[in-house]
């Protein structure tokens, strides 16, 4: 298929995977937003779309909840003339990983996204939650697995169903018309419906029959896997530790580390992803005009 070159702009689809995977793999970045399925599942609230700038491939997305902008673009010509195109169509570059900042935005104005760091774990580390550090989480997976007829099963067509009403649920309980709650929703369901065709893997935890946690990620650069989604019924305590864990320990042990994305600025999140000993952040930006 030809590529939309600028001023042209293409709406992202499915057709375009192998023309924009081909760019994601001559130019991996690690963090969580530049993935096809990631940029894909969220296609109805972030609407994204793409040209080929100075042969650079050039990410454009208007979200329901939040200002345009542009990823950063993935190529090695005369990057800082196409980020320049860039800043005179948008007003600002977003989520830009800390690499291409240090190569390319000493002519932008900089400003930190704290929100949006990524946390990357050792994939070790999350498997076998050993040492005193981990003694809370042990124990409340002790606690979930001393309760009756529960088990881990891969996620499979059979589940989707159970999914969708645990997501329901789950939405439901935030009490919230926020907008980005609602995008998230959309996101979840996509990768649901899209499970097979995007290569998804994901777990259930399953409690005397019913679907109680899932979860879903996939491989993001040679050692990296990702963690996009997971969620689980609070009513059970320790089900999202062990979520987590089996999650990790039965899908994901040839990967060195483990992205399991970023906080928003949630408080209470935050305060959970520290908990699991981050090993270190991919650090995200927003370059302005200079």
């Amino acid at each position: 298929m030809s590529l939309p070159h600028f001023p042209v702009f293409k709406p992202v689809g499915l057709e375009d995977r192998e023309a924009i995977e081909s760019y994601l793999r001559r130019y991996p970045s690690g963090i969580c937003e530049m993935s096809f399925p990631n940029i894909l599942i969220w296609k109805d609230s972030e609407r994204p779309s793409y040209t080929i700038h100075n042969g650079n491939f050039c990410l454009l997305l208007e979200p329901t909840f939040e200002p345009l902008y542009f990823m950063a673009p993935l190529g090695e010509t005369e990057i800082e003339k196409t980020i320049e195109t860039c800043l005179g169509h948008t007003p600002h570059l977003s989520r830009v990983p800390e690499g291409f900042v240090r190569k390319y935005g000493g002519s932008f104005r900089v400003e930190e996204q704290r929100e949006q760091f990524d946390y990357v774990y050792l994939t070790e580390n999350l498997a076998e939650l050993k040492g005193k550090k981990f003694d809370g989480k042990r124990n409340r997976i002790k606690k979930f697995e001393s309760g009756p007829d529960r088990h881990y099963e891969k996620l499979s067509p059979e589940h989707k169903d159970g999914c969708r009403l645990l997501l329901d649920d789950w939405h439901n309980s935030k009490g919230s018309t926020d907008l980005f709650l609602a995008a998230e929703k959309n996101a979840i369901l996509e990768a649901l419906n899209l499970f097979e065709t995007l290569g998804l893997r994901g777990g259930v935890a399953v409690v005397k029959g019913r679907v109680e946690a899932f979860t879903i990620g996939l491989p993001l650069i040679d050692n990296t896997a990702l963690v996009q989604i997971e969620i689980a019924n609070p009513a059970f305590p320790g089900l999202a530790q062990w979520i987590n864990r089996e999650f990790v320990r039965r899908e994901w042990r040839s990967f060195k580390f483990i992205n399991r994305e970023q906080d928003m600025g949630l408080q209470g999140l935050r305060k959970a992803k520290l908990s699991y000993q981050p090993v270190r952040f991919e650090r995200k930006f927003d370059l302005f005009p200079g």
